[in-house]
Order: C-alpha cells, then sequence, then structure tokens
C-alpha cells in the first residue's frame, strides 16, 4: 500500500518517527518534543553520519591545471548562462531539500529569498504530500519569495504507479508556482522505509506519458546513487527534458532510513549498501556522453565552488548543492548568503586561475585533468 500524507510530508522523500537533537541549528526547527515527525530528515542530515562510507563523488580524482597568466581580469569573469531557454545569472542549483511543515516552510523561504537574492535556481522536496492535502500547501510557496528565477517542483517518480497522473503533477507545480518539474529516483530508499512505495514495474512508460502530456519540462532526478549514461538515454528518448544525475558521494538515503528505523533486519541490511551508487563525476561523464545537447544538471556531494567548476567542465549545464547548504538554510540568512557567496567566489577564482573568462570556456577546458 502507498504510504500516507504524513508519512510522506518530511524532507524531500518523507518523514521520520524518531526525535533527534538539531546539533545547534535551532533557529527554524521546533522541539522534537512537538510532535513535528516532518521535519525528522532534516534533523537525521543535520546530526548523523548519513553520507555513504567506502565511496566518493569522484571529484577527488581531478584537479585543475593553474594558469599563471590568465589574461583576464578577475571581475569581468561572468557566471551568466542559460538553461531550458531561461537566462540565470548563475550556473547554480540549491536541490530539492524540504517541505511539507510549518517549519520546513520556513526553510524553504529562506532558501527561496537566498536564490532569489544571488540569482540561483531553486528546486523544493517533494510536493506530494501537499497535493494529497491543501493545508500543507503553504510549505512550498516559494513562487512570492522567488519571482524572477526557474523554481522546480519535485515528485516521487514512483508515484506514477500509486495513482499519480498528469493532473496530480500539474497541482504540484501549480502549488509550488514551478517552471518545471522533476520525479526523483529513490529505488533503494524505498526499499528501507517502512511501507515504502516499490513498484517499479514499467515506470518508465508512465515517465513518458507525462512528459508528452505536462505543459512544463519534466526532468528526472537521483536521490543519492548516481544515473548512468544507458539509463540517462532511455530517460531522454521518453522524453525528459533534463536529467539531474544526483550521484554518490553525498548524502545516503539507505543510510538515512538505517537511522530512522527500529527493525533490526533493515538497520543491518541499510548498512550494507553504504558504498553503493555510482560516484557523481562518472555520472556526469557517462550522461554527456551520450547525449552531448542535452540538458544536464550535475548534483550529488558537491562540497564548494571547486566541486562544482569540475562538475561544469565535465559537462553539466548546472551544479547542485544539496545538505551542505541545509546547516546554513536552518542557522540564518546571514549564515545561508556567506554559504551561497563563497560557493560563487570559488567557482569565479577556478575560473580566473585557469584563464576561463565565461561557462563557455569553462566546460570542456583542457585544463580539467586527471590526478
Amino acid at each position: 500500500m502507498p504510504r500516507s500524507p504524513e508519512q510522506q510530508a518530511g524532507t524531500e522523500h518523507g518523514a521520520a518517527p524518531q526525535a533527534a537533537d538539531t546539533g545547534g541549528h535551532k533557529s527554524l526547527l521546533p522541539d522534537s518534543r512537538t510532535g513535528e515527525r516532518k521535519i525528522e530528515h532534516v534533523r537525521l542530515c543535520l546530526n548523523e553520519d548519513v553520507t555513504g562510507s567506502g565511496i566518493t563523488t569522484g571529484f577527488e580524482q581531478y584537479r585543475f591545471r593553474h594558469n599563471a597568466l590568465p589574461e583576464l581580469n578577475f571581475e569581468e569573469i561572468g557566471l551568466g548562462t542559460e538553461f531550458l531557454g531561461r537566462k540565470l545569472r548563475t550556473p547554480l542549483l540549491i536541490s530539492s531539500m524540504t517541505g511539507g511543515s510549518e517549519a520546513t516552510g520556513h526553510i524553504n523561504a529562506r532558501l527561496a529569498e537566498a536564490a532569489e537574492r544571488r540569482g540561483w535556481a531553486l528546486g523544493v522536496g517533494s510536493v506530494r504530500a501537499a497535493v494529497e492535502r491543501a493545508e500543507l500547501a503553504a510549505s512550498f510557496h516559494v513562487r512570492d519569495k522567488a519571482p524572477t528565477i526557474p523554481v522546480i517542483a519535485n515528485v516521487g517518480a514512483v508515484q506514477l504507479s500509486y495513482g499519480f497522473g498528469v493532473e496530480e503533477c500539474r497541482r504540484a507545480v501549480e502549488i509550488a508556482g514551478a517552471d518545471w518539474l522533476v520525479l526523483h529516483l529513490n529505488g533503494l530508499q524505498e526499499v528501507f522505509q517502512p511501507e515504502g512505495d516499490t513498484g517499479f514495474a514499467s515506470l518508465l512508460k508512465r515517465i513518458e506519458s507525462l512528459c508528452r502530456n505536462l505543459e512544463v519540462p519534466v526532468g528526472i532526478k537521483e536521490v543519492g546513487w548516481g544515473i548512468d549514461g544507458e539509463t540517462a538515454a532511455l530517460l531522454y528518448n521518453a522524453g525528459a527534458a533534463f536529467i539531474d544525475v544526483a550521484g554518490a558521494g553525498g548524502t545516503s538515503w539507505s543510510q538515512v532510513e538505517k537511522f530512522r528505523s527500529t527493525d533490526p533486519v533493515r538497520r543491518a541490511a541499510a548498512e550494507a549498501f553504504a558504498d553503493w551508487g555510482i560516484p557523481t563525476a562518472e555520472c556526469i561523464g557517462e550522461v554527456r556522453a551520450i547525449s552531448p545537447r542535452g540538458a544536464l544538471i550535475g548534483s550529488g556531494g558537491l562540497k564548494h565552488g571547486v566541486d562544482a567548476a569540475k562538475a561544469l567542465a565535465l559537462g553539466a549545464d548546472l551544479a547542485g548543492f544539496g545538505r551542505n547548504l541545509l546547516g546554513p538554510a536552518v542557522s540564518s540568512e546571514e549564515a545561508l548568503d556567506r554559504a551561497l557567496a563563497q560557493v560563487e567566489l570559488e567557482l569565479r577564482t577556478v575560473m580566473f586561475g585557469i584563464g576561463a573568462p565565461d561557462l563557455a570556456s569553462l566546460r570542456g577546458t583542457p585544463r580539467l585533468i586527471r590526478r
């Protein structure tokens, strides 16, 4: 049976039943004793080691070859780009993280305001619960905070096997005031969730039908285990407008579910998948190789602007950041602004350091080499 809306309304993929300390990030998170189950994924991501062990993003295998004479002025370096016909001030994305409760709605509002100020694109967490329960919709209302940047609504792809169709996805887009919809693929997480939805059979044809019939572009993203080139080809051919590889090396949702679970068998089994997934750098390279012009987002464990530069140089159109922005977003508006500004400074400094005046020069640069 599908999970209830209450179970679905946490961060990107659901809510958790147990309490956890916020590790000092208390400005937006209520005390767990209030019964705010919907924010437990946020708590776990802030306080537990939910990164997979034994696997990395793959970015450490690359380095930029320094150019001592860049022949350009630092202040003239441009980060402007275009994605799916929309002009952006930066090639950067705040990836889907949260929503579905009053507290996580405040986090979304803060992320939206910061993204608007700095010209980042913005994804919101899974809107499924708000489609099913109108009272949760306000936590995804970000368009008034971000009137000019692209906003991406988000629904679990597997829900297409459980009754979600064009009308429900259209409603998700309307709730977020979104320009695009992304369907997330999270099969392993569903396995380890209590009452997880694992009906992935014949899902590709349902994705294709939605891509052909929804009025806005539909993309596909993973949640931290990556999309390989072969799968990307199937998705592009099915009509996916973009792919977000969301590779391994960052948050592992099997590890998140391990901390949630009270079932000793599931906890032990989840631990066996700590090194599961395809490194983000490998995903970007594979997907770009099979589709030289397909719209592509590189996310999954990016830590700073140098990682973003590597993702873009490998072929991504946008570089996405998720959990590394969650702590600053919960902490304060100023902390979040500093985090975004730091990523931008690091990215510009890479471009200056290799003599790339714009993103076209960064993409495919011969100065990105394997270690």
